[in-house]
C-alpha cells in the first residue's frame, strides 16, 4: 500500500514538473529556490542558493517573471532589485519570524539613541526595515560588510546570534538587536554533544545563526553556502550539520558518498516548507500572489541592497 502511494506521488510530481517547464517557457520565467526549500522545489529551480546568491540572480536575470521559492522578505528583495519584473511567491504565508522581530519604529528609536552609528541589516528583514538602514548583509558576507562600513559604531539588526559571531571579527562597537532565528536557535549544546557521541568521526559544521555556545562547538562555522562548500571540499567523510535540513539536498548532490547527520530533528523551518510543486504551478498559471513594494520604500531599500552587492 505504501509503495503504491509513493508511486502515485512520484507520477504526480513528474506531471507537475512537466507543467512547470511548460509554464516557464510560456511566461519567460525562472525559479529561484533557497537551500531550505523542499527537495522537490530545489529539483525544478533554475538557481539554488542562499539569500546573497539569489539576490544577485534576481538583479541580473533577463526573465520577465521570477518565481521566488523562499520566504516573503526574499521575494521583496528580488522585487526591489528587479522592479520591472513580476515577482511571484508560491505561498504568501511564507514569512520569517526573525524578520518580524524588528520594526521601523523600534529601529528609528535606536538610531536616535546612537546618531553616529551606521545601521547594518541582515537581509532577513522586511523592505520597510531595509529602507531605514545604511547597508544590508547576509551571513555569507556579514564580516566584510561590517568592515566596509565607514563608522566605528554599528547598529546590527535583527539576529543577536549572528551579531555575536560577527562581533568577534571586528573592533567596531556593535549595538545588537535582540532577534533570532526560531529554527537555528532551537539547537542546544546537549543536542550536539549527543550527536558527537553517536558519530565520533563526524565533524560538526554550524551556521552562525545558532546560539553562541553551540557555534563555539563547531569544527567549521559559516553560511549555508560556506557549509556546503566546506563539506564538498573536505577530506572528512561524515558530518553533523547545524543548519536547516533542506540543505541536505545540495549536500547529498555534491557529495553522494559522504554521510550527513542533522544535529536535531527540529532543524526544519516550517515557513520555508509551505511551498510545493502544486503551488508553483498555480502561481505561474494565475500570475499570483505577486510581491509588491511601495516605490518610496523600494527606492531607499534598493540603495541598501545595492551597497551590499558592491562589497567585495
Amino acid at each position: 500500500m505504501e509503495a503504491l502511494a509513493l508511486e502515485r506521488k512520484a507520477e504526480q510530481n513528474r506531471e507537475l514538473k512537466e507543467r512547470i517547464a511548460q509554464l516557464k517557457k510560456e511566461r519567460n520565467a525562472i525559479i529561484l529556490a533557497h537551500y531550505y526549500q523542499r527537495d522537490e522545489i530545489q529539483e525544478v529551480a533554475d538557481f539554488r542558493g542562499d539569500s546573497f546568491l539569489l539576490a544577485q540572480k534576481a538583479a541580473s536575470t533577463d526573465a520577465d517573471v521570477i518565481v521566488f521559492c523562499g520566504v516573503h522578505f526574499m521575494g521583496e528583495s528580488a522585487k526591489i532589485l528587479a522592479p520591472n519584473k513580476t515577482v511571484l511567491i508560491p505561498d504568501e504565508r511564507a514569512g520569517c519570524p526573525m524578520a518580524d522581530m524588528v520594526n521601523v519604529d523600534g529601529l528609528r528609536a535606536l538610531k536616535k539613541k546612537h546618531p553616529n552609528a551606521k545601521v547594518v541589516a541582515y537581509i532577513n528583514t522586511s523592505a520597510d526595515v531595509k529602507s531605514e538602514t545604511d547597508i544590508c548583509c547576509t551571513s555569507a558576507n556579514a564580516i566584510k560588510v561590517i568592515e566596509a562600513v565607514d563608522s566605528d559604531e554599528i547598529i546590527w539588526v535583527p539576529d543577536k546570534n549572528l551579531g555575536d559571531y560577527v562581533s568577534k571579527f571586528t573592533d567596531k562597537k556593535m549595538i545588537i538587536w535582540e532577534g533570532y532565528c526560531n529554527t537555528h536557535d532551537m539547537l542546544t549544546v546537549k543536542d550536539v554533544e549527543e550527536m558527537k557521541a553517536q558519530y565520533p568521526n563526524a565533524q560538526f559544521v554550524v551556521h552562525p545563526e545558532c546560539r553562541p555556545e553551540v557555534v563555539k562547538m563547531g569544527d567549521f562555522v559559516g553560511s549555508t553556502t560556506a557549509i556546503i562548500k566546506y563539506c564538498r571540499e573536505s577530506d572528512c567523510q561524515e558530518f553533523i550539520v547545524g543548519t536547516e535540513d533542506g540543505t541536505g539536498y545540495q549536500l547529498r548532490l555534491d557529495s553522494p558518498n559522504k554521510k550527513f547527520h542533522f544535529a536535531t530533528k527540529y532543524l526544519v523551518c516550517p515557513n520555508m516548507k509551505v511551498n510545493n510543486l502544486k503551488k508553483v504551478v498555480k502561481c505561474l498559471e494565475t500570475n499570483g500572489p505577486q510581491i509588491y513594494v511601495p516605490p518610496h520604500v523600494a527606492d531607499k531599500a534598493r540603495a541598501s541592497l545595492e551597497r551590499m552587492l558592491q562589497v567585495k
